[in-house]
């Protein structure tokens, strides 16, 4: 049975950007599952005593995107700190990735354009055609999908998900737990790669 990583995420989450190659690196390298699961991080915040980032001093403000520089260069990826369409209504894009379902490929690849639409691209990820434009490239069923992901079922999931991460100890967009532990971060993987790495050895 191969090892699991839950991998909680905001759908406007810059970092869990950043990230996202080297988290699917990751369990590539050790055969590990990563189950993705997008959450509402305003409600975790409301939850976990985080602050949105417009309402964060100027000083945090100004760290971010120093901080976001940084990791840039080390990565060798853009991201537009203050894109023209930034942190928008993520509800539509999270139900559509997980309506496409919670692990592969398909969901790697769909997670990570939605994210790169709104951070590289400049694009309204709030925006259903939009959203639908970023499937159909991901060459997945846009209609289908959609549609699914206006269901109670997948709305529910999504509500659960937040719940889940809450009660996992998640406070920050993205967070990883691998056997009850807590990452946060992408600058944390390297740690969490360190946890598999005991487990399997």
């Amino acid at each position: 049975m191969s090892e699991s990583i839950d991998c909680y995420l905001w759908m406007n989450s810059d970092w869990a950007y950043l990230g996202a190659d080297r988290l699917d690196a990751l369990a590539r390298r050790h055969g590990a599952t990563v189950r993705y699961m997008p959450v509402d991080l305003p409600a975790v915040y409301a939850r976990t005593g985080g602050i949105l980032l417009p309402l964060r001093a100027p000083e945090r403000q100004r760290y971010r995107v120093a901080e976001l520089r940084r990791w840039c260069r080390r990565l060798g990826i853009h991201v537009e700190p203050s894109p023209k369409f930034m942190c928008p209504d993520a509800t539509l894009a999270s139900r559509i990735v997980i309506a496409a379902g919670t692990g592969g490929p398909e969901v790697v690849a769909l997670y990570k354009a939605i994210l790169r639409a709104e951070w590289c691209e400049e694009r309204d990820i709030s925006n259903p055609r939009t959203l639908a434009d970023i499937v159909t490239a991901c060459g997945l069923d846009a209609q289908a999908l959609m549609q699914r992901a206006h269901t109670d079922d997948v709305a529910r999931t999504y509500g659960e998900f937040t719940d889940r991460a809450v009660a996992a100890g998640v406070f920050g967009s993205p967070s990883y737990v691998y056997r009850g532990e807590l990452f946060w971060g992408q600058d944390r993987l390297d740690f969490l790669e360190e946890a598999v790495l005991r487990r399997l050895s």
